[in-house]
Parts: C-alpha cells; structure tokens; sequence
C-alpha cells in the first residue's frame, strides 16, 4: 500500500509540474464528443444525456456526471440543447446543478432555459422505453450513455439505433459492454469510465491519480508474474521439481 500510495502522489507532483509529461492514452469515444454534439447542432435538434441507473453514491454515476459537465460545457458553446433523463427522483436536482453550474461556466446562463432535466420513472425498463420515446418525439440527434446499466441497457440504445441517433456509450459493467457494442457508435469500457473526467479536464491532480494507479496496477502484475514463475519453478509438486532439486543437497 505504501509503495501503491507513493506512485500514485509522485504522479500527482509530476503532473503539477510538468503537466506535458503525464500521458493518457486517446480514448475514442471521447475524442467523438464534438462530433456528436456538432451533429446536433448541425442538425438543430437537441442530445440525450442518460447517467445510468443508480443514484450519486455510485462510482460510476459520479464519474458520469463528471462528463455531463464537460458535455454541457460543449453544448453551451454550439447552442445546443440538452436532456437528462434519469430513473432515480433524486439525480434531477443534482444533473440541474451541473448544467447549472457548467452553463454559467461557459458564459451561458440562458441555456439553462432550453434544457431540461426528465425524470421518466423509478422502474429501470420503463425508464429506457421512455427515454427511447423521448428520443424519436424530440428528434434527438446524439445520445450519451454513461454511468451504471443493468439489462435496460440495449432497450435504451436500441431506442437510440431505431431513432437513428449517434451514439457513445460508457459503462464499468462488463457484461453489459456486448449489447453497447452491438447498438451505440463508440462504446468507452469498463475502467476507461473512470478516467473520462482526467482526460477530459486534464486537472492535474486527476491525470497524476490515473497515470500513479496503472503504475501500481503494473507493478502488482509484474508481482504476480514472478510469483507464478517462482511456484512453477521451485513449488512443491510442480513439473519442474525444482523444489527437490534446491533442497535435496
């Protein structure tokens, strides 16, 4: 742990002082954010901003909200309308204050006024049907799906094929990152849902933290690689027999 916290705070002085030395790998479901947002100003029509199905508790929900900030921000600059829709009553208060907040930001209090934050319901599959309708009824021209999904997920991105909708979709359950794949245009997976806001804001305290954690995470693995070796070589019963061999002088 102490080894793990020391990479993770020497990244973090590394980013501070020299920002250009922190690299995040391109991830490309974020590089199409204003490709999708340009289309629907392009279009005239508004997006679709969907932060899962769990509440601000959830990890995943908060890292969702961390790019409906920065997409706001997006929105604000092309004119472009938004919509949250959300299944849990408590979020709409919270999404209002980041569009709020990202709106005023960027110079663009009005905006609030032409976007909208949708509570449909608190049952999972009635919510994606209705944000599906919301999506046709409104002419939506891109849709964001970031957050926490259970099987609700290919109903909603389904929705958003049928409507015709471009679509980036990203979510740390694995087992739903398939049905994404098969409907939305880019899908950003599992573990890269947290480093959206790092790569999107390039603050330097959460580019240290991302880039210190895959230093851990290599280090760890680099670990266990030389532990399977070790067992392989010199564990009791192995092929190898080495343990015998070491100690039978």
């Amino acid at each position: 742990m102490l080894a793990f916290s020391g990479l993770v705070l020497w990244k973090i002085s590394v980013a501070k002082r020299h920002p250009d030395r922190v690299y995040i790998r391109p991830i490309a479901g974020l590089k199409a954010i204003d490709e999708a947002i340009g289309r629907a100003a392009e279009l005239g029509t508004p997006i679709l901003f969907n932060p899962g199905i769990e509440d601000f508790t959830n990890i995943q929900t908060l890292a969702a909200l961390g790019v409906l900030g920065h997409v706001a921000k997006k929105c604000a600059q092309f004119s472009t309308p938004i919509i949250v829709t959300t299944c849990k009553p408590v979020m709409v208060a919270i999404c209002e204050d980041v569009l709020r907040s990202a709106f005023d930001s960027a110079g663009r209090p009005d905006m609030m006024h032409v976007s909208e934050v949708r509570f449909i319901s608190t049952q999972n599959d009635l919510a994606a049907l209705g944000a599906s309708a919301l999506m046709v009824d409104r002419r939506v021209a891109s849709v964001f799906l970031f957050g926490s999904y259970d099987y609700t997920s290919l109903l909603i991105s389904e929705g958003g094929k049928i409507a015709g909708c471009m679509q980036i979709a990203a979510t740390a359950d694995y087992y739903q990152v398939p049905f994404f794949i098969a409907s939305c245009d880019y899908v950003v997976m599992v573990e890269e849902l947290f480093a959206c806001s790092s790569y999107l804001s390039r603050e330097p305290v959460m580019m240290g933290s991302v880039a210190g954690q895959d230093f851990g995470k290599l280090l760890l693995l680099s670990l266990l690689g030389i532990g399977v070796v070790l067992a392989t070589i010199y564990g009791t019963g192995n092929p190898f027999n080495g343990y015998e061999r070491l100690f039978s002088f």
